[in-house]
């Protein structure tokens, strides 16, 4: 029985691998074509049309927004800042912040919950050999970890899902994870929402 299941489980993680690249390479397809539907006929601009167009979908469109942040959190399918970046353009600054964060704090959970289930053969499933050989060495460096993790959930730019799985592989508690993530995101969220409600004042403005 124990073989069965662990088979069963390997079967399922080796699946959701090669599900990922093909899901890579979609999802960008899809994000790229989204933007230029909305630049295209104006939605960028124009928050009438926006707030429009998202009245049409109704609650679905904040509830799928979540449910796609909290997936590629666990299972990275397109970086975390390019989804950060669409949640602000379809939601605006405010509701895009808020859905980005309640996506990446349930996500966050669940991936480092199941990183301490499963160990380090499930972070190397989803997460590149270069970026965990790089950030595993933060191990070494003991009392100071929690320290440089809360600096990488805090700082734009860096692969924070997964050095969020890597925390899992230390004794840090499920608590102290959680109080981190929920401290420091928020900042990082911040500079996504403020930089690209920038950039689409200038467009509007150039479009104006």
């Amino acid at each position: 029985m124990f073989i069965l299941t662990t088979y069963s489980v390997d079967w399922v993680m080796n699946m959701a691998v090669k599900l990922t690249k093909t899901l890579t390479i979609t999802a960008t397809l899809l994000l790229v074509c989204l933007f230029a539907y909305l630049a295209v006929n104006g939605y960028l601009v124009d928050q009438n049309k926006m707030e429009w167009l998202l009245m049409q979908c109704g609650i679905f469109a904040p509830l799928a927004f979540v449910a796609f942040q909290i997936i590629q959190v666990v299972i990275p399918i397109i970086p975390g800042g390019m989804s950060n970046t669409v949640g602000v353009i379809l939601f605006g600054p405010l509701e895009g912040f808020i859905y980005n964060y309640l996506g990446q704090m349930i996500g966050s959970i669940i991936a480092f919950l199941l990183v301490k289930k499963y160990g380090k053969a499930f972070i190397l499933k989803f997460v590149d050999r270069k970026t965990f050989d790089k950030y595993i060495t933060w191990l070494d460096k003991e009392k100071w970890f929690d320290i440089l993790f809360a600096i990488a959930i805090f700082i734009p730019g860096l692969p924070d899902d997964a050095i969020c799985m890597i925390a899992a592989l230390t004794n840090m508690s499920l608590l102290k994870f959680t109080a981190i993530n929920a401290l420091c995101k928020p900042m990082m969220l911040v500079v996504y929402s403020f930089g690209v409600t920038q950039v689409l004042q200038w467009m509007s403005g150039i479009v104006g």
